[in-house]
């Protein structure tokens, strides 16, 4: 079996990448719920399946279920012990035993009754699920980063618009008020000219031992499901559930789970939703022992040909505009500016007004209904994830300076860097 070529400084420099083609995804069947109403709205009920039971994909399921007219039918876990539970829960919420589990999410994205799907999965399954989803004739709502690899958002995202679904990325900052102020006021030339941006990340909240051995994988979880496209590797508790995002493998550690937020905001105050920046440098420091592979302090920076210079590094969460003639700073608390007057002048008629929206969730189903792009679409969600990856190329490369083409989404100059652009997958996936 083929192995995976991932973001894993301990062996990328000493391997080249991985060769041989996965065996093809099994064929993919085209779902009748969706397809039969074309891109009309659905009935006034949205059918949901919700494809990665933890934390996270479990409190935004609560969401969904908060509005009127969505009724969860389905749920998947390659973990029975997360699994059960949640189905237990979603059925005596509605009072009945509609809702089934599942060990395998073809059984959500390919049944007929399913409109959207909701995917709380580990980062590296992702595109995997929401790919499947949206060739099936579902609408997907895909929690943040969009794709593990900046190679499989593309396909994503283009797979999104030629089967004309709706996908919403989960960075609900851009249904947040305040960071709408903040991109609003620098787009419209507030604090001047704009040169810098700054980008704060929390450093990791997980720690694990220098030394590990293998254990026994739990009765009920289907681990080498949950490996998928990964390489193979011997079970260990750290490995998975919420500290898999602390290894290259799965995940890109602090950029990708809190990093994609506030990046998304970069990408929307610089109107760059469609683009990236041009040049890439990364330095950070890395574990040298037991399992944890994602950097443990942060720091690398972006040029945009505009001349804007960003910065994203381990330090305070939220982000940071300086301009020519004053400065933001804005995260999920406050939003203050120099000189603060910049705060107390509302825009004026002429002034440019960015997408609104003060719910996320319900921002999706609304445009399930309308077949409206909702705010964090699929193109948004890829070029804010690909920002992510930039990141974590260039600081496992000790890059001091990549060219990146936004248009190509390639290295012109790096095969090493190109490399981690298009990683492979264990077969039997494969991005078809």
């Amino acid at each position: 079996m083929t192995s995976r070529s991932r973001l894993n400084r301990r062996t990328f420099l000493k391997t080249a990448a991985a060769a041989g083609a996965a065996a093809a995804f099994p064929a993919l069947v085209p779902s009748t719920a969706l397809a039969a109403a074309g891109n009309n709205a659905p009935g006034n009920r949205i059918t949901l399946g919700l494809i990665g039971a933890g934390g996270r994909g479990v409190g935004v399921m609560k969401d969904f279920m908060a509005h009127e007219g969505v009724q969860v039918l389905a749920v998947c876990d390659v973990d029975k012990a997360h699994l059960d539970p949640v189905v237990a829960a979603v059925n005596k919420h509605y009072g009945n035993s509609d809702c089934a589990g599942y060990g395998d999410f073809r059984e959500i994205t390919r049944r007929d009754d399913i409109d959207a799907v909701l995917i709380g999965t580990p980062d590296h399954w992702h595109v995997l699920t929401a790919l499947d989803a949206v060739r099936n004739g579902k609408d997907a709502y895909v929690e943040k980063p969009l794709a593990y690899s900046i190679h499989e958002g593309r396909v994503l995202s283009d797979a999104v618009a030629s089967e004309k679904r709706i996908l919403q990325t989960g960075s609900q900052q851009r249904s947040d008020a305040r960071f709408r102020q903040a991109c609003e006021l620098v787009r419209n030339g507030r604090i001047g000219r704009l040169h810098a941006i700054h980008v704060g990340i929390p450093g990791n909240n997980k720690t694990c031992e220098p030394t590990w051995q293998p254990q026994p994988v739990p009765d009920g979880f289907d681990y080498n499901m949950w490996l998928g496209p990964a390489p193979w590797a011997e079970y260990h508790e750290q490995r998975c559930h919420y500290t898999f995002r602390f290894i290259l493998d799965y995940s890109g550690g602090q950029v990708t789970n809190f990093g994609a937020h506030n990046l998304d905001i970069v990408q929307w105050a610089l109107d760059m939703d469609a683009s990236g920046p041009v040049e890439i440098s990364g330095n950070a420091e890395f574990p040298t022992s037991g399992l944890f592979t994602t950097a443990t302090k942060v720091y690398f920076e972006c040029v945009y040909e505009n001349g804007v210079h960003l910065t994203c590094r381990t330090g305070r969460f939220g982000i940071h505009f300086e301009g020519s003639e004053g400065s933001i700073y804005v995260d999920r608390d406050e939003i203050r500016a120099v000189p603060e007057d910049i705060l107390k002048q509302p825009l004026g008629d002429g002034d440019l007004r960015l997408y609104a929206s003060d719910d996320h969730v319900g921002n999706f189903l609304e445009c399930i209904r309308t077949r409206e792009q909702p705010i964090c679409n699929a193109e948004v969600g890829h070029r804010s994830s690909s920002i992510c990856n930039l990141g974590n190329i260039a600081m496992v490369l000790g890059a001091r300076k990549l060219r990146w083409d936004p248009a190509t989404e390639t290295f012109p100059d790096s095969p090493e860097a190109n490399a981690m652009v298009k990683p492979t997958m264990r077969e039997p996936w494969v991005l078809a």
